[in-house]
């Protein structure tokens, strides 16, 4: 099982990165203000269609070594693993890509400048958008920290795997038919 799981996290966490290493110069443009709402859709599109990969690899186990009969909870288990790997994947891609981009490395201002704009629009009071803006800036300092930075990558990730393993295991589980004799 242990390299039906690696081969299949390997495949959904390198095409992350990479649909990530494709979509970064689209949304974030040098001296210009970069597109967060095309950005965010696009990373839920590029998660979705990378983190297929738990259905395929679920459907291979089940058919190849397991003769086309899966519990719920079997199913569940590989589909977990599997995003355990692609999203650890994710992680370290970030990590590599963050740290290497000088635009990267700007890109938790942009975002804050991103959201205390929607703060505004919203309608807000001043007093209320004061009050988020120290608490998001509070965040972003901890953001410089590593492992608060991979802790927060991976928890961008690592959900939606866990709804998608959930939907493979409801729609894959199949029960072994009884044999009349």
């Amino acid at each position: 099982m242990f390299k039906h799981v690696l081969f299949y996290g390997l495949i959904a966490g390198c095409v992350m990165v990479l649909f990530f290493i494709i979509e970064q110069p689209l949304v974030i443009d040098e001296g210009a203000k970069p597109d967060m709402k095309t950005g965010e859709f696009w990373g839920y599109i590029s998660m979705l269609v990378s983190l297929s990969m738990i259905f395929f690899g679920v459907r291979s186990y089940r058919n190849k070594y397991l003769h086309g009969v899966i519990t719920f909870g079997k199913a569940f288990q590989i589909g977990l693993w599997i995003s355990l790997v692609a999203s650890v994947i994710y992680v370290a891609g970030w990590m590599v890509l963050y740290n290497t981009s000088e635009t990267l490395q700007h890109f938790p201002d942009m975002y804050l400048d991103h959201m205390l704009e929607e703060l505004k629009k919203s309608g807000k009071t001043a007093a209320e958008i004061a009050k988020k803006e120290a608490a998001m800036r509070k965040n972003m300092e901890l953001y410089k920290n590593p492992f608060i930075m991979m802790a927060v990558t991976f928890m961008e990730i690592f959900p939606v795997g866990l709804v998608i393993d959930v939907v493979t295991a409801l729609l894959l589980r199949k029960k072994a038919t009884a044999s009349v004799e």
